[in-house]
């Protein structure tokens, strides 16, 4: 062999080594910092909210799963009401509903895709279920509890299947792109927070858009506000002994004159839960953690006034009340709240249930088992579930394709 052979030769395992060693070095810098994200919770899209005159709640009923599980919607009124079925007519919802208030007996919904419906009708009504008109159909929303938010102006945001973000100007208007994840998770913001997905889309109470989504980057809570064109950090700073911990935003939506988040910290049997409250989508209040020793959420609900309840797995619940508005401080800041959690007793057994908040200080169950509603209330001292209603739903068992 040449010398100039045996130069050569001998450069090729220095070669290597710098190409592992860069290879190495360019894939470290493309990680998001901190530790990978969690594997994401996913909440059934069972829930109920209230606005000022009317609470809803959608569950699932029918059969347990498969072409003859039909979500249905109901309805409570006013003080001393009952629950009404208002699900929307001649629309298949074997893939669930998405639901969002604007207020009043406003509601507008939309329905996931499943079996051979491959995008998303959107209904409205305005007279607490009345009736019901058509609006523009989506993509196909995302199979999340907060898909779709309105504006108090009218417009429309949506998060669908493909993390696509879309928006319409107005209940009539046809939807178009606003953005997607990747192109959040690659602004400034979306780095600092190492964005994994998004889990949420509302708007806040001015009518600006935020999203919510999983962060990478421990004590990251990950959420959105669109500022002058880009899209900003704005969720609440979590405390110092959380600061370690993977943060996902379960929940994101309004809630009368506020938004209101569900936060898991942490994964396993040292997770917990913590609510969070923003006037203007800046300023937080932040409550004290819950521990889940070992539990997991599995729906959550919201009261006209902010408050917060959530199922959990292993028959139990959670309710916590929100604090008073404070929207005076500037900046994505959070101060504590003294709002405490209160646990529910066991919960009445169900194919599904769902927890309802109609009124300050009042706490409903819906129970449905194939097709019989029972409805429940919490009373008493001590506190006991009472059984206040039993509904008997017409499900068309056979009416979906594919059965």
């Amino acid at each position: 062999m040449t010398a100039t052979r045996r130069v050569a030769a001998g450069l090729v395992p220095a070669v290597l080594a710098l190409a592992v060693l860069a290879a190495g070095c360019g894939s470290g810098a493309a990680r998001p910092a901190g530790p990978r994200p969690p594997a994401p919770v996913q909440l059934s899209l069972t829930t109920a909210l209230t606005t000022a005159a009317t609470a809803w709640a959608t569950i699932p009923m029918g059969a347990p799963s498969g072409p003859n599980q039909f979500w249905q919607l109901f309805t409570l009124t006013g003080p001393g009401g009952s629950w009404t079925l208002r699900t929307p007519p001649a629309i298949a919802t074997n893939g669930a509903l998405v639901l969002a208030g604007p207020g009043g007996q406003t509601l507008i919904t939309g329905i996931r895709p499943s079996l051979d419906l491959g995008f998303s009708p959107v209904t409205i009504t305005r007279d607490g279920g009345g009736t019901w008109a058509s609006l523009s159909p989506e993509p196909g929303f995302a199979n999340v509890p907060d898909a779709l938010a309105a504006a108090p102006s009218g417009g429309l945001i949506a998060l669908d299947a493909n993390q696509a973000v879309q928006a319409a100007a107005s209940q009539q208007a046809s939807w178009s792109a606003l953005t997607s994840g990747k192109a959040v998770a690659a602004t400034a913001a979306g780095r600092r927070c190492g964005l994994a997905r998004l889990t949420a889309v509302a708007y806040t109470p001015a009518g600006s858009p935020m999203l919510a989504g999983i962060c990478g980057r421990a004590g990251t809570a990950g959420i959105f506000a669109r500022q002058d064109g880009t899209w900003q950090l704005a969720g609440p700073a979590l405390p110092a002994a959380l600061s370690g911990r993977p943060v996902q935003v379960l929940r994101l939506t309004q809630a009368g004159d506020r938004d209101v988040a569900l936060l898991q910290a942490g994964t396993g049997p040292s997770a917990g839960l913590l609510a969070a409250w923003t006037g203007d989508g800046r300023t937080w209040t932040l409550s004290q953690p819950f521990g889940l020793s070992g539990a997991h959420a599995v729906s959550a609900s919201f009261g006209a006034d902010g408050a917060v309840a959530v199922v959990l797995s292993g028959g139990r619940a959670v309710t916590i009340s929100a604090p008073a508005s404070d929207t005076s401080r500037p900046g994505a800041t959070a101060s504590p709240s003294s709002a405490g959690w209160h646990s529910l007793p066991a919960l009445p057994a169900g194919q599904a249930v769902v927890l309802a908040l109609p009124a300050p200080g009042t706490t409903d169950l819906l129970a449905a088992t194939g097709s019989v509603l029972t409805a429940w209330q919490l009373s008493g001292q001590p506190a006991r579930w009472t059984r206040t209603q039993t509904v008997k739903v017409p499900i068309q068992y056979g009416s979906s394709s594919g059965s």
